[in-house]
């Protein structure tokens, strides 16, 4: 593997895993780059220039086996084991999150929920009790946890992420609308969703705009 690997490149590579899921279920064994280009839009060489940064995988002639490369790329991204992660903010985003079990099979078990309001405090969500946030900070000494969710007001967000770090969380999956400041060694994934609504609403009114 190169010693540095694009974000777009790593970007591409869930959606690569969850094509080959799809194939998976389909019962296909192997399949072209071109074929693989026909389905998800990206172009053959492009495919083929992403999975030669990890040492290529593919045969002359019979393109890719699709188990192996699907194997190969849970590795690449870390999923061949779980990560332990906790959610901080139960409304309904926070509430969606933690009820959305397929993070469970994936091998993303939620094994703390956390809030302010005393309305949510005491509930069960997946048979885990909603905590007082106050109690996030011991919880994180006695528990291994790698990825924290953050689906708070923005005014609260940095304060559980300065929490989070100092609890020795490994990453942030952050909804809250503010861009956090932690140690460059803890990675945060931002979801704006009103950014993501506000390009939406740029290509509808800018057509030719689109790619």
């Amino acid at each position: 593997m190169k010693d540095k690997i694009s974000d777009a490149v790593v970007k591409r590579l869930p959606v690569y895993l969850r094509y080959l899921e799809d194939l998976l279920n389909e019962g296909v064994e192997h399949i072209s780059s071109n074929e693989l280009s026909g389905r998800i839009g990206f172009t053959a060489s492009q495919i083929r220039q992403d999975l030669n940064n990890f040492g290529g995988f593919g045969q002359q002639g019979y393109g890719y086996n699709v188990e192996g490369l699907h194997r190969e790329i849970k590795g690449i991204l870390g999923l061949d084991h779980e990560y332990a992660m906790v959610i901080v903010g139960l409304g309904n985003l926070g509430r969606a999150i933690a009820n959305h079990t397929k993070y469970y099979k994936m091998g993303f078990p939620i094994i703390g929920m956390f809030d302010v309001n005393p309305d949510l405090i005491g509930m069960r969500i997946n048979d885990i009790e909603v905590q007082d946030s106050k109690n996030l900070p011991e919880f994180l000494r006695t528990h291994h946890v790698d990825i924290g969710i953050i689906t708070t007001t923005k005014e609260a967000a940095q304060m559980i992420a300065d929490q989070m770090v100092e609890g020795g969380v490994k990453g942030i999956w952050n909804f809250a609308p503010l861009d956090l400041k932690v140690p460059k060694r803890v990675p945060v994934g931002s979801v704006h969703v009103t950014d993501t609504l506000n390009s939406l609403v740029y290509h509808i009114v800018h057509p030719d705009q689109r790619s």
